[in-house]
């Protein structure tokens, strides 16, 4: 067995109504005062008084920074910060999906560290821990309430980068499915994509382990069962709290495994044509997939198994071919865009793009096949 490393969350809080321990979890992080981030479309939905009046028996003094944008730039970390610095806060509260949870883990470190976020992009680069944060996810997808990654977007260089350090990794992530039953039917369908994904990549990753394949085929099979159920009835209470589950399951996987070409490839689309990330990761899985499968094909069989699909008689090559076609079938299912043109990109945009996306060694490093430019151009290509 080879050597590995494992982490996640100082504490991880589930369930229905979890939400309620969030004033203990504040207090017995020694915090004085708390800046809730979000984002505008959160903020009107009235469930950050839910946040409020959960804290509120800890008696700690709330403020509310709610510039979160999606696909957030580098910019909104700065101002977030100035944000946290001008009201002296000492605790974060992140509320929402990915970008939320992303920007506050980005701003609790530069409290504690000098310099811009941009002097600490790439790998292992910040030398202190930040300020605590507590992520509470509203969406079931990104699970970036337990991992040590935070994904911005560059405005100039059109791409989307990343900084990863174990000290971004909250100190306390409540994932309670009550607060998911409002997503609409998209985003519940790009966000459960984005789950799947994120299974997905980490069990066929270089860097898989025993750990991260167990939560990796869970979060499959969760998903699997219960994202269609989520989509069509938002109201259904198991299957958000099922779908809850995989994505934290899927986002252990991943913080620990990492992540490959679908994501790599998702990048230029969030930055130059900003397709939704877990819209872009949906679309090219598929596509990724036919091209990875000659690197891991056991490990299709074994997800087509987690995905219901009957393949024990059939060989390893056929088995891959059913997991792709059953990925496909989902994804229609839930009205996921199946090519490249409905999300508005176009065909002279494909080398760039590829190039783009080539660049995203820290990515493509976790991928079981090699994947050349011109192998990725080719990608985006059958994917349009």
């Amino acid at each position: 067995m080879k050597i590995s490393y494992f982490w996640t969350s100082g504490t991880i809080i589930t369930g229905r109504g979890s939400l309620k321990r969030i004033a203990d979890e504040a207090k017995g992080l020694g915090a004085t005062r708390v800046l809730i981030v979000t984002d505008p479309v959160l903020l009107k939905t009235g469930l950050i008084e839910r946040v409020k009046e959960a804290l509120a028996p800890a008696g700690l003094e709330t403020g509310i920074f709610s510039g979160v944008e999606p696909e957030p730039r580098l910019q909104i970390v700065t101002e977030c910060l100035k944000a946290v610095k001008e009201g002296g806060y000492d605790l974060i509260v992140a509320v929402g999906g990915g970008s939320s949870m992303d920007v506050s883990k980005a701003a609790s470190v530069l409290m504690t560290n000098p310099g811009t976020i941009n002097d600490y992009l790439g790998v292992n680069l910040i030398p202190r821990p930040g300020i605590p944060v507590i992520a509470v996810p509203t969406t079931a997808g990104t699970g970036s309430e337990v991992t040590p990654i935070a994904i911005l977007s560059d405005v100039e260089e059109q791409l989307k980068k990343g900084v990863v350090s174990p000290y971004l990794l909250p100190r306390v992530a409540i994932v309670d499915p009550e607060l998911t039953v409002t997503m609409p039917p998209a985003i519940t369908a790009a966000t459960g994509m984005d789950a799947l994904t994120h299974a997905v990549e980490s069990y066929i990753s270089v860097n898989a382990t025993p750990i991260t394949d167990i939560l990796a085929l869970e979060a499959i099979r969760l998903i699997a069962l219960n994202l269609r159920t989520a989509v069509a009835n938002g109201q259904d209470i198991e299957a958000r709290s099922n779908m809850s589950m995989a994505s934290l399951l899927a986002g252990i996987a991943f913080a620990n495994a990492g992540v490959g070409a679908v994501h790599a490839l998702a990048y230029p689309l969030g930055a130059q044509f900003h397709v939704p990330h877990g819209v872009a990761n949906a679309v090219l899985l598929p596509y990724v997939m036919e091209s990875n499968l000659l690197g891991a094909l056991p490990r299709f069989k074994t997800m087509a198994l987690a995905m219901g699909e009957k393949v024990e008689d059939l060989s390893d090559r056929l088995a891959a071919d059913k997991f792709n076609e059953a990925i496909k079938l989902l994804a229609a299912d839930i009205r996921i865009p199946l090519h490249l043109r409905e999300l508005g990109v176009t065909a002279e945009s494909i080398p760039g793009m590829a190039e783009g996306a080539a660049k995203v060694t820290r990515l493509l490093a976790n991928n079981p096949r090699i994947l050349s430019v011109s192998d990725i151009r080719e990608i985006y290509e059958r994917a349009f």
